[in-house]
C-alpha cells in the first residue's frame, strides 16, 4: 500500500495540473470506487458537476481536494488502497483497463483526472469538513494524526503518548491514530538507521531515542520523496504515469534472509 511519499508525490502532481479546474462532468464506471459514498455513483457525480477544486490536500495516507467555492462544505477524500492511481491524462488518451472514476473538466487545458484501481481496494467520496478547518479536512479522517512531515506535527505529545503505550515501537509507528503516513517499509528503514529492534516496548524510549527515531523516519521518507517514491510494481505511478526509485535504496524492507 501507497505510504506517505508515494502519496505526496500524487498530490504533488494533483496540485499542479487539477487544483483550481472547475468540474464539467463526473463518470463513475464501477460503483465500488464510489462505495464510501452513501448516496450511490450519481449521487457523487452530481454534487460534484459545476465545483471549483481548490489546492489538494494530505494527511498520512490519504488524500483529499477540497472546493474553492460558495458551496457546501464538503471535500473529496482520496484513498488509493493497495492498487489505486489518480492519473491526468490527455482526454483523447484510450481508457485504461481498470479505469473505475473518470473527471472532465469545464476548460480548454486538454486533459482530464483518472481514477484507475486494478484490485478496487480504494476509492473516492464526498465529505462535510471539519468545522472551521482551514483545509477542508474531511471528517471521517478526522482522527487520523498528523504525519512527520507536517509542521505541525508536534513532537512533545508524540513522545508521550509513545511512552504511554503499552505496545511495541513498530506497532507504534504503523499506528495512524498516533503518526500517520508511515508503513511497513518506511518503519522498517528508520528502524534499521536508528539501530532499534522492531519488537522493543515504546515505553522503553527515552525522548533522545525517540527524536533520534523521528528524525530517521523524515530522513528517510524525504530521501524517497526526492526520487518519487518506491515503486515494486506498475500500481505505484504519479498523475503522470512514473514510478519512483527509492527500492534500489532500501536497506531493510523486504531484506530479511539476507
Amino acid at each position: 500500500m501507497p505510504e506517505l511519499p508515494e502519496v505526496e508525490v500524487v498530490r504533488r502532481g494533483l496540485e499542479r495540473w487539477v487544483s483550481g479546474r472547475t468540474v464539467a462532468e463526473v463518470q463513475v464506471l464501477h460503483p465500488r470506487a464510489v462505495r464510501r459514498h452513501l448516496g450511490g455513483a450519481e449521487d457523487f457525480a452530481a454534487r460534484l458537476r459545476g465545483r471549483r477544486t481548490g489546492v489538494v490536500r494530505r494527511r498520512g495516507k490519504y488524500l483529499w481536494l477540497p472546493f474553492d467555492d460558495d458551496a457546501a462544505a464538503e471535500s473529496v477524500l482520496a484513498h488509493l488502497g493497495m492498487s489505486g492511481q489518480l492519473l491526468v491524462q490527455p482526454a483523447e488518451a484510450p481508457d485504461e483497463k481498470h479505469l473505475r472514476i473518470r473527471v472532465r473538466f469545464a476548460d480548454d487545458a486538454g486533459t482530464e483526472l483518472r481514477f484507475v484501481d486494478q484490485r478496487t481496494f480504494g476509492g473516492l467520496s464526498l465529505h462535510d469538513t471539519v468545522p472551521g478547518d482551514l483545509e477542508g479536512l474531511p471528517d471521517v479522517i478526522a482522527h487520523i494524526a498528523r504525519d512527520p512531515l507536517d509542521p505541525a506535527f508536534d513532537e512533545t505529545a508524540f513522545h508521550t503518548a509513545l511512552r504511554r503505550r503499552r505496545t511495541t515501537i513498530k506497532r507504534a509507528l504503523l499506528d495512524q491514530s498516533l503518526i500517520s503516513g508511515v508503513g511497513n517499509i518506511y518503519a522498517d528503514e528508520a528502524l534499521w538507521r536508528s539501530r532499534l529492534h522492531y519488537d522493543r516496548p515504546t515505553a522503553t524510549l527515552t525522548r533522545p531515542r525517540s527524536a533520534e527515531l523521528l528524525g530517521h523516519v523524515r530522513e528517510v521518507m524525504t530521501a524517497a520523496l526526492a526520487v518519487g517514491g518506491t515503486s515494486f510494481d506498475s500500481l505505484y505511478v504519479n498523475v503522470n504515469g512514473e514510478s519512483g526509485y527509492f527500492e534500489r535504496s532500501l536497506d531493510a524492507y523486504g531484506r530479511e534472509d539476507e
